[in-house]
């Protein structure tokens, strides 16, 4: 069996930044097993595979250890492989899948993912999550999938040094960690190594918590954000009620073909 293979930097002006997502479309559906083997060989935080059903295209996502309920940047580049390199006409493309209808719409050089918000609730920081870092939470919230950590500056996102045993304690797949922006609205990172990433590079489906907390505390629709990994990412963001808009540019790194 062949099937091609796309890696796309998505969140990314140019190769080598952003957050890289393998995109595999699909005849059929495989076995789960062989899915998760590819994308533990993949090795990316997310591989996304394409499905046309009776009901339209179905997108999933694998990270190296599990299967998603969410992803952003791999969904963003499904839509930079469908719109660019297969030719797709239908803009926004829509795509079912396990957190409801999801789109993808091309604007310029703009990719706009259209996803739920998440409910936001603020909790008590869990020791174990206050152990995780030497510098003091303001707050702590818990969303559908992640805790967020809310720091008091940029500085302080940036030198965070985690203590991964501390998070994996945690019933949740990730932790993001955000502050006001000393450029930009905000400035998050995203920590997840339940389902086998350390550190995601780029994570949009973080700022469907990120989006409703800071467009209320800036009392601002319309945000610029970035985070602050190693290869770093800029987003646009919309906050629409119960729906937010993430939006970011995409770059083509890679072309090929699996053999099983």
């Amino acid at each position: 069996m062949e099937l091609k293979l796309y890696q796309v930097d998505a969140f990314a002006e140019k190769v080598f930044s952003g957050n890289p997502a393998a995109v595999v479309p699909l005849k059929e559906w495989l076995p789960d097993e062989v899915l998760q083997h590819i994308a533990l060989e993949n090795n990316l935080s997310e591989t996304a595979f394409i499905v046309e059903e009776q009901e339209g295209l179905r997108i999933r996502w694998f990270t190296p250890g599990a299967e998603v309920d969410l992803c952003g940047h791999a969904t963003l580049a499904s839509g930079f492989v469908l719109f660019r390199i297969l030719g797709y006409k239908k803009n926004p493309v829509q795509f079912n899948s396990r957190s409801g209808v999801l789109s993808v719409e091309k604007q310029g050089n703009i990719y706009w993912l259209d996803f739920p918000a998440s409910e936001l609730k603020q909790v008590e920081i869990p020791e174990n999550l206050a152990a995780a870092f030497k510098a003091e939470p303001l707050e702590c919230l818990r969303g559908r999938d992640d805790f967020m950590l809310v720091f008091e500056n940029e500085e302080a996102i940036q030198s965070l040094a985690p203590d991964y045993n501390q998070i994996l304690q945690s019933e949740c797949r990730g932790l993001i960690a955000t502050a006001k922006g000393n450029q930009v609205d905000f400035v998050s990172r995203f920590f997840a190594p339940a389902v086998g990433i350390s550190e995601d590079p780029v994570t949009g489906s973080a700022h469907t918590m990120l989006i409703p907390y800071w467009s209320k505390k800036l009392n601002k629709k319309e945000l610029k954000a970035r985070q602050l990994s190693k290869r770093g990412g800029n987003i646009h963001c919309i906050d629409n009620g119960n729906r937010v808009k993430i939006g970011g540019e995409a770059a083509y790194y890679m072309e090929g073909t699996i053999r099983i």
